[in-house]
């Protein structure tokens, strides 16, 4: 797979919606960017990437990542996607957990059973499954791991300000 032909990313107007790069403070583009050159430098390439501007950091495809990089162990907030070559589901599974961070995991694929075998193994608070977006304010939103405790959002977030009473009442 070329991920520079299957992804671009662009700034600007596309089909009436607004599309832009990511919002960052000056120099908060640091902690997005540190793992990029190293990177690079080993077997990955940009496979899709605009110029550092401002305060914005670009939308960033790599292809051919080194699965034992660093970048492979930092949780990037940030546009910026890693593409790796795996041979089965249990070595993208295996390679998915083995991290300390665990937000969020997307799975594509044209096979729904595969979407959700797939999704159930990974250790991650949501799973996107052929979706990038998978914030909802109707739906929990929390990670596992290093990545968080408890969720925010939806019925289940609530639950975080409800106090419980318990009443036992003899049965006569």
């Amino acid at each position: 797979m070329r991920a520079s032909r299957s992804t671009v990313c662009r700034q600007g107007d596309r089909e009436g919606r607004r599309a832009s790069r990511l919002p960052t403070r000056p120099g908060g583009n640091v902690p997005v960017s540190a793992g990029i050159p190293a990177a690079v430098s080993s077997p990955a390439s940009r496979a899709s990437n605009s110029a550092l501007s401002g305060h914005f950091y670009p939308p960033t495809v790599l292809a051919d990542v080194d699965p034992g990089s660093r970048l492979m162990e930092t949780e990037i907030f940030g546009p910026v996607a890693a593409i790796l070559v795996f041979d089965d589901e249990d070595e993208v599974v295996r390679r998915a957990n083995d991290t300390p961070w665990g937000l969020v995991g997307y799975v594509f694929t044209e096979g729904l059973d595969r979407a959700l075998r797939v999704g159930e193994r990974l250790e991650v608070g949501m799973v996107g499954v052929n979706t990038g977006l998978v914030s909802n304010p109707a739906a929990p939103f929390g990670g596992v791991k290093q990545s968080g405790l408890g969720r925010e959002g939806g019925r289940v977030g609530i639950e975080e300000f409800l106090e419980y009473k318990y009443l036992a009442v003899p049965v006569r």
